[in-house]
């Protein structure tokens, strides 16, 4: 039973722990799915901004195309106003040049160059703010990157812890399962093991039945033939026959009285502490006796309950001598309780001191209720424990009253039959449980009445004090006569079995136990005497061989010790000679590292003494030349000739102007560096944007990961749970068939056994008539041959 409950409460803890696990799963995949929501969301995200990139590429390939052909335009414009202004420069000079001609292409040409500055001022404008715009996506884009990284590094953690409890869960299913299948096959085992055994005991019980019943007839055969008379029919011959012994009854007596005498000590306790504290209440209420004379009634009151221990130790006393009085070899009944006519004087005495201080505990609480301060509740809860305490003394009256019909048939062995005797324990076990009613009834009515005076404005911290002591008494009152009611109830078929004592169906008397147990020893020492084990001896052969291997041992050990001797001294010197080997050893390895250390300082002087051609290997392995290198050989070399830029300052940023008289390949040049810096500033964009990408794909393969996981962990959980269920139901199967299968062969066991006495009660009752009438047989002959 105590394995039962123990899997039992470890199966509802692994319940507990699943349900807390799954609630855990499903906040897990709830947190799953939306990461997967925001997952798709940012891919979608992803693929705007892609787009958007790709039209700003877009736009800005066809602005860099629309500046390069406006360049090119500028440029065709600027040498067309060159070469006008030297037409005109030529015309002026020859004076036949139309100047109003050359100022409207000059007016039409200023105009062309102002629309083209303003295009391309638009176009640098809209190119800075789309590179700006740019930007901050791409810096919102790298936040929410980040948290989402954070996030999901923390539900990867959660996902490990989850793992992590759920293989602990799995190993511990797994352990349970294991052993309880080991304990499922063992109680397999036993449950064939007692088939087996029921079937062979079931044979022997047929054979024996089949023998008592050949007996039987036999026997009843011969009592009917030659049997003059029944000695069980007188009682003065039924005291001669010796009463049998029954061991298992003394056991278990003993047994019940060991639990009797610890349930009387809690009661006695109980009773002690309670006359106790209401002794001090006494002192205390109504009247303080340390500031005013307390009445008569509660001195007189007082006085009695002072002397509460006298009366009650007795009783505690009393049982336990009859506790060690029942021992395995004494006969333990009624009959034979010399002690129980002590306790049964012990306890009317402690009923005649309750009756006693009955009168003086009913003035005291109507002393309470005549106090001015005592309300009409107080009043009510006072007559409560009046009555309480009249059934209470009214209760220990019938117990007394039983208790000395019980210690009768100690002092008369005639005075009570086994019914009377089952009578009394009935009416006893009542009384037991009318008692722990009357003090549960006095602990609810003196707890109502505590409350109720803790509300007074007179009341002291000691009256508090002590009427909490009371209260803790009164329960604990309660708590042992409940315990001893449902204790004598439980042991009232054993109290009311007849205990199988006596001769021959006749009563049973203290002289016919003492020769029983006297009669039980002989019978012990007879045969403990009789299986006494002879000592052995040795043949007188076998201790000449003995005499002869003694002889040659003593001489073939002088000889094994002089070999001793020579082994030891062989051995000190091997000794010897190892260690010198030793001291060789370690004077040559010492030799041999200073011989190393010797090598190593001559191969660095080698080393030493040539250092002009590792220099000159250096300088060949760094490939340095020899010859100074001036920085204005290079290709960076300033030219003198050289016009000097203007720089222009702009929303884009600083754009560097030299004058009209550069070449087109310093032109060239010029927008070459333009467009490569661009150029490397998308590629930079488009390469972190391709990574940012990447770790968003890497990121949604994990969540797949993460979620094909937590699948495939629900898919295992069930299974175990479902096998888990299976094994449950195979060991509470197996469990009811094991408790079926027990509680039958325990019951046929026992009634094999009782039927098995029975038998041999009537085969020892047949013996005995038996040999009775072939006494009076034998005497008849004699008689006979005599006339």
């Amino acid at each position: 039973m105590a394995n039962m409950t123990d899997l039992q409460s470890k199966y509802s803890k692994l319940a507990q722990e699943y349900s807390k696990l799954r609630a855990q799963n499903q906040v897990l995949k709830k947190a799953v799915l939306d990461e997967q929501t925001g997952c798709n969301s940012l891919k979608d995200e992803l693929k705007q901004k892609e787009q958007s990139l790709r039209k700003v590429e877009q736009e800005m390939d066809s602005l860099s195309f629309r500046n390069q052909q406006l360049t090119k335009r500028v440029e065709l414009l600027q040498e067309e106003l060159l070469l006008s202004e030297s037409k005109s420069r030529k015309s002026k000079n020859k004076g036949d040049s139309p100047p109003q001609v050359n100022q409207q292409a000059q007016n039409v040409f200023d105009e062309d160059l102002r629309k083209k500055i303003q295009e391309n001022e638009r176009l640098h404008i809209q190119f800075y703010e789309a590179d700006e715009q740019f930007r901050r996506q791409e810096a919102q884009l790298r936040a929410r990157l980040d948290q989402l990284e954070k996030e999901s590094e923390q539900h990867q953690t959660v996902v490990d812890d989850l793992t992590s409890r759920y293989s602990d869960t799995i190993e511990k299913l797994q352990s349970d399962k294991a052993r309880l299948e080991v304990t499922a096959q063992t109680l397999e085992r036993e449950a064939k093991d007692c088939r087996v055994r029921t079937e062979e005991c079931q044979q022997q019980l047929r054979k024996y039945q089949s023998e008592v019943s050949s007996q039987l007839k036999h026997s009843s055969s011969l009592i009917l033939e030659k049997v003059p008379f029944n000695d069980t029919q007188s009682s003065d011959y039924n005291s001669l026959n010796v009463p049998l012994h029954n061991r298992r009854h003394q056991l278990k007596a003993r047994d019940v009285a060991a639990q009797a005498l610890g349930f009387l000590q809690n009661l006695v306790s109980a009773l002690l502490n309670f006359h106790s504290y209401t002794e001090q209440r006494v002192q205390i209420y109504p009247l303080d006796s340390s500031i005013e004379a307390v009445s008569p009634v509660n001195q007189r009151f007082s006085q009695y309950l002072h002397e509460n221990a006298a009366y009650l130790r007795p009783l505690e006393e009393d049982l336990l001598q009859i506790q060690q009085s029942i021992t395995e070899d004494a006969i333990t009944v009624l009959e034979t309780l010399a002690k129980l006519q002590d306790f049964s004087r012990s306890f009317s005495a402690y009923s005649s001191f309750l009756q006693k201080i009955l009168p003086y505990q009913l003035k005291s609480l109507e002393e309470e209720c005549d106090a001015s301060l005592c309300t009409a509740a107080l009043r009510v809860r006072n007559q409560q424990l009046q009555n309480d305490m009249k059934k209470l003394s009214a209760v220990f009256h019938k117990l007394k009253s039983y208790v000395a019909l019980l210690a009768v048939p100690s002092v008369r062995s005639d005075a009570m039959c086994q019914s009377s005797a089952n009578a009394v324990f009935t009416q006893m076990s009542a009384s037991l449980h009318s008692l722990h009613d009357v003090t549960t009834e006095l602990s609810t009515h003196y707890s109502q009445k505590v409350s109720l005076e803790q509300e007074l404005p007179t009341a002291t911290q000691k009256l508090r004090t002590t009427n909490e002591c009371l209260l803790a008494s009164l329960a604990a009152l309660t708590s042992s006569c409940g315990k001893m009611a449902t204790f004598f109830s439980n042991s009232l078929d054993f109290l009311a079995s007849c205990p199988g004592y006596g001769p021959r169906g006749g009563v049973l008397n203290p002289l016919q136990a003492h020769s029983v147990m006297d009669n039980k020893r002989r019978a012990a020492t007879y045969m403990s005497a009789i299986q006494k084990a002879r000592p052995e001896s040795v043949p007188y052969r076998e201790a000449l061989a003995n005499r002869h291997v003694l002889t040659s041992s003593t001489e073939s050990r002088e000889g094994l010790m002089q070999q001793v001797v020579q082994s030891q001294e062989k051995m000190c010197r091997l000794e010897q000679e190892k260690e010198h080997w030793l001291l060789e050893a370690q004077l040559g390895q010492v030799r041999l590292q200073k011989e190393t250390q010797r090598i190593a300082q001559l191969e660095a002087q080698i080393l030493a003494g040539s250092p002009a051609e590792p220099h000159g290997a250096a300088q060949i392995l760094s490939g340095t030349p020899a010859g100074p290198h001036s920085p204005a050989d290079g290709p960076g070399a300033a030219r003198p000739d050289s016009p000097e830029p203007v720089q222009d300052t702009s929303l884009v940023g600083i754009l560097t102007i030299t004058s009209c008289g550069e070449s087109a390949a310093d032109q060239e040049s010029r927008e070459h560096l333009i467009k490569t810096h661009y150029m490397s500033r998308v590629s930079d964009l488009t390469s972190q944007l391709q990574i940012c990408d990447s770790k968003a794909v890497h990121f949604h393969a994990e969540c797949r990961a993460v979620a094909k996981r937590l699948t495939i962990a629900e898919k295992s959980r069930e299974t175990l749970t479902e096998e888990l269920k299976l094994a449950n139901q195979n060991i509470t199967r197996l469990q009811d068939e094991l408790s079926t299968t027990k509680r039958s062969y325990e019951d046929q066991l026992s009634m094999m056994s009782d039927h098995l006495c029975s038998m041999n009660d009537t085969l020892s009752k047949q013996r005995d008539e038996i040999d009775t009438l072939k006494l009076t047989s034998k005497g008849n002959s004699k008689k006979n041959k005599g006339r």
